[in-house]
């Protein structure tokens, strides 16, 4: 990821979750030595101090199931690495939260939080890649994975628009 993108990205979360730690680094979830049930193509971010941040999105409700498989990942990174891990979790408005805010009770040092916001965050990370190969001329391997993942990510309904914004992205000839 370019430092470029790490700005954005720290920006993002600056705004949205009032955190303004420096990010230095990216690992995908699948790279790190855990066995959860998470996205395993996010991004957790790794910040000047060493701790982690995953950036997510949610797009079914937030069950007690989705809250229990956050609280794993967090547990497992500070299991195998030791160092706190904050996991912010974006999801439009229109899902429903089915878990009160409450503390949770671990050996591990974590936050979870999650903020709903107007725009669905698939659009966001669709256009943010659209802009992307605008200013580059061609998307990145990185922005193919993801976009390959926006039609499983988003709500049922959405699941054509964005397999067709992904196939119309791979079939312009960038290589």
């Amino acid at each position: 990821m370019k430092v470029k993108d790490l700005n954005l990205t720290e920006n993002v979360i600056k705004e949205t979750f009032d955190d303004d730690r420096k990010i230095v680094s990216l690992v995908k979830v699948g790279d790190l030595k855990i066995n959860c049930d998470v996205n395993q193509e996010s991004d957790i971010f790794i910040t000047s101090d060493g701790d982690f941040i995953y950036l997510g999105f949610q797009q079914e409700n937030f069950t007690e199931e989705e809250l229990a498989r956050y609280i794993e990942l967090a547990e497992e990174i500070y299991e195998e690495y030791s160092q706190d891990i904050s996991i912010y979790i974006l999801c439009p408005k229109s899902i429903d939260i089915c878990v009160r805010e409450f503390e949770i009770y671990s050996e591990a040092s974590f936050t979870i939080k999650l903020a709903c916001i107007d725009e669905d965050p698939c659009e966001i990370l669709l256009n943010g890649i659209k802009n992307k190969i605008k200013t580059n001329g061609k998307p990145s391997e990185e922005d193919l994975k993801a976009l390959a993942k926006l039609h499983e990510w988003c709500r049922k309904e959405d699941k054509h628009y964005y397999l067709m914004e992904y196939l119309k992205i791979l079939n312009k000839k960038y290589y």
